[in-house]
């Protein structure tokens, strides 16, 4: 019996992980609660089993530090091949393969993601052109995370009693601080007024998501894979809720009417100009008739002169046929000319160059294409918050859409904000 009696460094060991929800998990082969120098000592020659999805990694404590031996699955051998180049020579042949060594082994979920639900109770947001109208607004959501850089994590935390709900608190409160920050400054940072931001959930949460990857990463060690913002609440029973909604409609009202101005103009122009091309054209068709009318008087002079040939002898007026021939090919000459310098200079004043193009854009506004917009229009939908700097713009000529902080057009007019009103 004494044969299958488990004793330190008596028996090879089968090293594996049969949890099913977990993120850190440390083997121990008899089940003892705490590590103890009997439990870390494992078998040169035990087997490893680690699943696809999951890492195991093996700390040997020597004079010079902590060394690691980190095994990614799948994988499934017995513990002496050239996998573990820190435990080879740690090992070495003096032990030919059947003294134990010692080493606390962990198993890290690289598959799973840990998702947490957070809540950010009421706080005060600010929309940029009315910075003193304060707006209770909260936020709620979810945010989910897993572990991509292991070694980062390794190096920041604990994994020794390490407890999933505690590490979930500790994200999760860090989490809650810094969404707020990024929520307050959103607004200033992208142009989105306060009284649109519960329209904007998918664009907020794409932003906090950008804004705060990199941090959990540095502090924790773990990989922000989305953020899911379920609900952005402004407390519209405010004072500052009621005023800030006022001075919005007044604004919006003011740029469906600037709006609606600019375009009949547009149509007046276009119609004015369409009608002087009419006009013109119907002038020269005239002047060409009244040439033709001219040419005939001419003649009929020139006919007349031939009728007056006899004299008051009876006689032909050699002096007043000729006379009259000569004057009638002069006027008649003459006045040809004139029409066709005249014809030439209209023509010439048909040939005017055509004014330069308007710069017009469409935007993205809900997954929907609308446009085109002049740059006097988008002025005006900064200035009321229809767009922002997040929103997706194009032009002709462009090869894809690009937000329009990145136009350089367009950049300009989130500049051109006006101050706010005098209190």
């Amino acid at each position: 019996m004494a044969l299958f009696k488990k004793s330190e460094g008596g028996l090879m060991d089968v090293i594996r992980c049969d949890e099913q929800e977990y993120l850190v998990w440390k083997w121990r082969p008899s089940g003892e609660a705490n590590s103890t120098k009997k439990e870390n000592a494992i078998r040169y020659g035990s087997s490893l089993r680690v699943k696809e999805g999951e890492l195991a990694v093996f700390f040997y404590q020597q004079n010079d530090g902590t060394l690691q031996d980190f095994i990614v699955g799948p994988h499934d051998q017995t513990i002496k091949t050239a996998n573990f180049p820190v435990l080879t020579g740690i090992v070495g042949l003096a032990f030919g393969g059947s003294s134990p060594f010692q080493a606390e082994i962990y198993f890290i979920n690289l598959s799973g993601n840990v998702q947490i639900k957070f809540g950010i109770p009421y706080f005060d947001v600010f929309d940029p052109r009315f910075p003193d109208l304060g707006v209770p607004c909260a936020v709620r959501g979810t945010m989910t995370f897993n572990i991509t850089d292991y070694k980062n994590f390794i190096k920041l935390n604990r994994l020794i009693n390490f407890s999933l709900d505690d590490f979930k608190n500790q994200v999760k409160d860090f989490f809650i601080r810094q969404s707020k920050s990024v929520v307050l400054s959103i607004t200033t940072e992208t142009g989105i007024p306060a009284m649109q931001l519960e329209t904007k959930i998918d664009l907020i949460s794409t932003y906090i998501e950008l804004k705060l990857r990199q941090s959990l990463s540095d502090d924790f060690g773990v990989n922000l894979k989305r953020v899911d913002i379920g609900t952005i609440e402004l407390d519209k029973e405010h004072p500052h809720y009621q005023q800030l909604k006022k001075s919005t409609v007044d604004q919006q009202t003011k740029f469906i009417d600037s709006k609606t101005d600019l375009e009949l103009k547009n149509l007046e122009e276009m119609l004015r100009i369409q009608r002087k091309e009419a006009e013109l054209k119907v002038e020269g068709n005239n002047l060409n008739v009244h040439q033709l009318n001219i040419q005939g008087d001419v003649a009929k002079t020139a006919a007349k002169s031939l009728g007056d040939l006899g004299g008051e002898t009876g006689g032909i007026n050699t002096a007043g046929m000729i006379s009259g021939m000569m004057l009638g090919g002069a006027v008649g000459s003459g006045m040809s000319g004139m029409l066709g310098n005249m014809m030439q200079g209209l023509n010439q004043n048909q040939q005017i160059p055509p004014p330069p193009p308007i710069t017009q854009y469409y935007i993205a506004l809900e997954g929907q294409q609308s446009g085109p917009f002049t740059l006097s229009q988008l002025q005006q939908m900064i200035q009321t918050g229809t767009l922002t700097k997040l929103h997706h713009v194009w032009k002709p000529g462009m090869p894809e859409w690009i937000i329009a902080s990145d136009e350089q057009e367009i950049s300009k007019l989130f500049t051109l904000l006006p101050p706010p009103p005098p209190k």
